[in-house]
């Protein structure tokens, strides 16, 4: 008997080893569409081309201002930023979901063991007879595996799409990088820009306080008429009333600058005053390079390739299923005898599912999951244009701002003289106050204008670099906090 037994233990794995190997031979098949990249409709080159563009799309743009002070904000956004740090916790995230999934490629194998003690009554109807005991020892140890085959490419699809996320995500920090240092760029610009609005407004404040006193004094000694110094009052007050808003101004902003580099609102350290930063050189590049560049490009399609994938998951649904379990150990009353032969005990299946009538739950997976891939692949589109779109805007906005900010110097120096003529000629009596009142102030109006439009400047090639995305970025993920550890 022992011998018949093993024979047919034999005959039994034999059959079983032989329907894996079957099930391993048509596991190539994968259901679901291959994702191929979509035809984009490229430009062949931008609506605005500059002659003297440099392709610096690349480079640690930032620098060029030559601002030490920019660039040590710079340098503690990428340590302490909060959405930075989010980002790269996100990364974790997607990397633990593709090892799950990934995992499900592999048997999967334990092992257990017990011991249990236990006491029956030896009294009542249900008392065991003397020849048995009231108190049993029970010991067991066993081995077990179980593996899904992955016959139809469910589990490839679904590590395909989870692998596409985590791709996703790093872009996705990549491009939280590329948005923070323009950000923390433009907060310091738009700061250094308040910072020269407010010296111009307090010092005219200062002249025209002056101008008021000796006016006052003037008017005390009956030179002047009282509606001259109602004039004059009025100039003052003017740009008195000008400065609460830029240091309220002041004071939003830096709190805002203080957020992105991760800290409480405070005050920010200053560097260079905004006329001694240096223009950075304008980007070039073809339209093309954005989908190499941008991360925010390489995400959407990331995302693309996982709703792809899923519809391989989803339609996988479709067909039979088929996994092998086993179970091998001992089990025995008495430790002693726990892995001698009586005591072994095994069981192995290979149970196969198939869906007959599920009232269109599969199918309605299914078309979920390509609507899905749908709105991935609408999305993956409609962010080529938009970045197409953004260094179009950018490249118009720093050309014709430039023309705007050489009109207004232009305006200031005249205005400038206009006011010293019109000042001297009120002084010899040959003009009344109100043109010295409206060179004052056409001539105030005007240097506040161009400061704006320097920071507007500065502001447009910040915004080009952005538009344009770039290498860097990859480089900004050095002095970026580390990400963490699994």
């Amino acid at each position: 008997m022992p011998g018949r037994e093993r024979k047919w233990e034999v005959s039994i794995m034999r059959k079983f080893w032989t329907i894996l190997l079957l099930a391993l031979l048509m596991g190539g098949c994968t259901v679901g569409p291959d994702y191929k990249r979509p035809a984009v409709d490229v430009p062949a080159g931008w609506r605005l081309n500059e002659k003297e563009a440099k392709d610096l799309a690349n480079s640690t743009w930032w620098q060029q201002f030559n601002d030490p002070v920019l660039n040590e904000l710079i340098t503690v956004s990428l340590r302490e930023n909060k959405d930075l740090l989010i980002a790269a916790a996100r990364i974790e995230q997607f990397a633990g979901r593709y090892g799950i999934v990934r995992a499900d490629f592999f048997p999967q194998v334990g092992a257990a063991g017990e011991y249990n003690r236990q006491r029956v009554t030896e009294l009542g109807e249900n008392r065991l007879s003397p020849a048995y005991k009231a108190t049993t020892d029970n010991f067991s140890a066993n081995v077990n595996a179980s593996w899904e085959i992955d016959l139809w490419g469910k589990i490839r699809r679904s590590t395909e799409a989870a692998r596409a996320q985590l791709i996703a995500s790093e872009e996705g920090r990549k491009a939280v990088i590329l948005s923070l240092v323009a950000n923390v760029a433009s907060a310091y610009i738009n700061l250094r820009d308040l910072d020269r609005q407010l010296e111009i407004s307090r010092s005219t404040t200062k002249s025209r306080e002056d101008s008021y006193v000796m006016f006052k004094e003037r008017f005390a000694g009956g030179v002047i008429s009282d509606l001259e110094l109602s004039q004059n009052r009025s100039q003052y007050e003017e740009a008195l009333a000008s400065i609460p808003p830029l240091e309220k101004a002041i004071t939003q902003q830096e709190n805002g600058l203080s957020v992105l580099l991760g800290r409480n609102p405070g005050p920010i350290i200053r560097g260079k005053s905004i006329e001694a930063l240096q223009l950075p050189a304008i980007v070039a590049g073809l339209p093309s390079d954005l989908l190499a560049r941008r991360p925010d490009l390489r995400q959407a399609e990331q995302n693309l390739i996982a709703a792809n994938a899923q519809i391989g998951v989803a339609k996988a649904a479709y067909f039979p299923a088929i996994s092998i379990t086993g179970a091998y150990g001992s089990a025995s009353g008495d430790l002693s005898d726990l892995f001698k032969g009586p005591s072994k005990a095994w069981q192995y299946s290979a149970p196969v599912t198939l869906p007959i009538f599920t009232a269109g739950k599969i199918a309605g997976s299914v078309r979920e999951a390509e609507a899905i891939q749908q709105q991935a692949l609408l999305g993956y589109q409609q962010a080529i244009q938009n970045a197409f779109r953004e260094v179009n805007d950018a490249l118009a906005d720093q050309a014709q701002t430039r023309k705007q900010l050489a009109a207004q110097k232009s305006q200031v120096d005249s205005l400038s003289q206009y006011a010293g003529i019109a000042r001297l000629r009120y002084d010899n009596g040959y003009t009344d106050y109100l043109a010295v009142l409206d060179a004052e102030r056409s001539l105030f109006n005007a240097q506040l204008a161009y400061t704006q439009t320097q920071g507007t400047l500065h502001l447009a090639i910040i915004n080009l670099y952005k538009a344009m995305g770039g290498g860097w970025a990859e480089g900004g993920e050095q002095q970026a906090q580390p990400k963490m550890n699994p």
